[in-house]
């Protein structure tokens, strides 16, 4: 006979509903809403369906330029996620053994995690400015006065913005990949070195091949956490917005629901990224496991 679930049991799922309802309610309820017609609001009820709002989302919201957003979002996007991806597994392997000022080291590169991100962004934003003044001051010495007419900023996306946003992803990263190689047999890199293997071949046919899938793991978490990232872009990205903070400005202007399907649209472009990292993370696996059975 089935055994019977207790009382408990019922309330612990619909308390899990509940909270998987909370957690998600929101997005659903986006998604729907950026379906309606062209005489739709922005609750319910819903008044037709259609992709008007995703093809107006398309010719432009008003002056603001989505196109452009969404390329510089993209872009700055995969350079974090490069760059997380490089650097964690530099500081990864660095780790493995202990070195003079190792444990300051950690501690400074894990110090974002529990600073307020707008306090972050300011500093950020703050550093720039002192350098403008500081390259302002240099050129007046120099006397280049048409390089200091023409001169802007050093504050931009791939400066100040890519710095903002690796203070927030290479913690992350770097933690993941201590966890990796602390559990990582260090016997597979001796039998390697025991056949004739450099250094190099080692890393590059047994430890990365192993290590593979927490890489895209480690990629996925640059990516999306510089993809949806505001609060420290807001003081430290320069003269041009990322994705984030356009909608997020768009958020007081717009009120069609051209908003949902912006929101929904990053939303998706979000999930396809998981999606991509978690298939790229079980084919390496799934390599890893078929060139050890071949090996035996």
């Amino acid at each position: 006979m089935a055994q019977r679930r207790s009382a408990g049991f019922w309330w612990l799922a619909l308390l899990c509903a509940a909270y998987v309802l909370f957690l998600y309610g929101p997005v659903i309820t986006i998604f729907v809403l950026s379906f309606q017609g062209p005489d739709g609001g922005l609750t319910f009820p819903m008044r037709g369906t259609s992709l008007h709002w995703y093809r107006q989302l398309w010719e432009g919201l008003g002056v603001v330029d989505i196109g452009a957003a969404l390329r510089r979002s993209l872009l700055l996007g995969t350079v974090v996620m490069a760059l997380t991806v490089l650097i964690s597994l530099m500081a990864g392997l660095a780790f493995r053994k202990r070195f003079t000022g190792s444990a300051l080291l950690f501690y400074t590169s894990v110090a974002s995690l529990v600073m307020p991100s707008i306090i972050v962004s300011l500093g950020i934003g703050l550093q720039f400015r002192l350098g403008d003044t500081l390259v302002k001051s240099l050129l007046e010495r120099l006397g280049a006065t048409s390089m200091l007419e023409s001169y802007t900023t050093l504050m931009g996306l791939f400066t100040s913005g890519l710095g903002a946003h690796l203070t927030w992803t290479l913690p992350f990263g770097m933690l993941i990949m201590f966890a990796v190689f602390n559990r990582f047999n260090p016997a597979y890199e001796e039998a390697a070195r025991d056949l004739g293997a450099t250094p190099w071949q080692t890393l590059r046919h047994v430890v990365l091949p192993m290590i593979g899938p927490s890489l895209v793991g480690v990629g996925m978490f640059g990516f999306t956490l510089s993809w949806d990232e505001i609060a420290r872009s807001s003081q430290a990205i320069g003269d041009v917005n990322t994705l984030p903070l356009e909608l997020q400005g768009l958020t007081t202007t717009v009120t069609t629901p051209a908003i949902y399907a912006l929101g929904t649209t990053t939303t998706v472009l979000s999930l396809l990224v998981i999606f991509a990292a978690l298939a790229g993370a079980g084919a390496l696996r799934r390599r890893a496991h078929s060139q050890a059975r071949a090996a035996a």
